[in-house]
């Protein structure tokens, strides 16, 4: 499959991390920082365990090898190990290390990281390959994604903690899929993805698609997982509200619940392995 990310796509992932930062930076700022916005962190927290990885991709997203800046420097053999199922312990990590905790210098702090990233990536080919987490690697323009999607599902755990209104553009939340998940299958998953059980043998494609967005298929096959052409035959379609899928698949709304109200719909020739493909492409939660 040719890999291009357009010129539309890289314009919309640059303007969605730019707004959304700003939208995250003024909400956690203006609510009280000890109110729990998740079972285990406060709103100090999840804006810490953001601003960490923003500070992070201020590295990753310059040309060249550039040292990590720490806390993400002495936790580095620890990421290139991680996987979806213990990325946890690396947050649990960088959080012990990532002291600050004033509101006010956290917002500076991201704000100063975003536009750091949008600076130093300006010039550079999008889908340039990054090492990432668990020998992974994504392509420019999916780090740009898969921060504006923490801002995105982080900012909706504060709002509802703290009784603030939230709202997600679904075209922002669609690049997630469009940009993240489709680059890191393009581009390698490493161990990403890996489990100790082992992976299904079976064969399932699906396909994945809304409004905001161009179908993307994905195949798994004897536990790998790869993009297919557009108009390889599929298992499974997938219609989707980007924002509700997103949230789905970070566990914030449930899979009955997404299906019940419509915005997400399942549909094919064998709908029934979705389930076969769910539990090797998965997400934190």
């Amino acid at each position: 499959m040719t890999a291009i990310i357009t010129a539309r796509q890289w314009g919309t992932a640059r303007t969605a991390l730019l707004n959304s930062g700003e939208q995250f930076a003024e909400l956690f700022s203006s609510v009280d920082p000890g109110a729990m916005a998740t079972r285990k962190w406060t709103v100090a927290d999840t804006a810490a365990h953001v601003t960490a990885i923003a500070l992070w991709n201020t590295a990753l997203a310059r040309s060249g090898e550039v040292q990590a800046p720490y806390p993400w420097n002495v936790v580095g053999e620890q990421a290139r190990m991680t996987t979806v199922d213990t990325v946890y312990k690396l947050n649990d990590e960088v959080l012990k290390r990532f002291t600050e905790r004033d509101p006010q210098v956290l917002a500076k702090q991201l704000r100063t990281h975003i536009g750091d990233m949008l600076a130093t990536s300006a010039k550079l080919d999008p889908d340039r390959p990054i090492g990432w987490l668990g020998g992974s690697y994504i392509p420019l323009a999916a780090l740009f994604a898969h921060l504006s999607n923490e801002l995105h599902i982080h900012g909706r755990d504060i709002a509802r903690a703290t009784g603030r209104r939230w709202v997600i553009q679904p075209a922002y939340a669609a690049q997630f899929f469009e940009l993240f998940v489709a680059g890191v299958t393009r581009h390698g998953v490493g161990r990403l993805l890996y489990k100790d059980r082992g992976s299904s043998r079976s064969r399932v494609a699906v396909r994945f698609q809304s409004r905001y967005s161009e179908p993307v298929t994905f195949v798994l096959d004897n536990g790998v997982v790869t993009v297919a052409d557009g108009d390889a035959p599929v298992d499974v379609r997938v219609w989707c509200d980007p924002v509700t899928l997103n949230l789905m698949l970070f566990g914030r709304v449930s899979q009955v619940r997404a299906v019940l109200s419509g915005k997400v719909r399942v549909s094919g020739p064998r709908p029934w392995l979705l389930p076969v493909f769910q539990r090797t492409v998965r997400f934190p939660s």
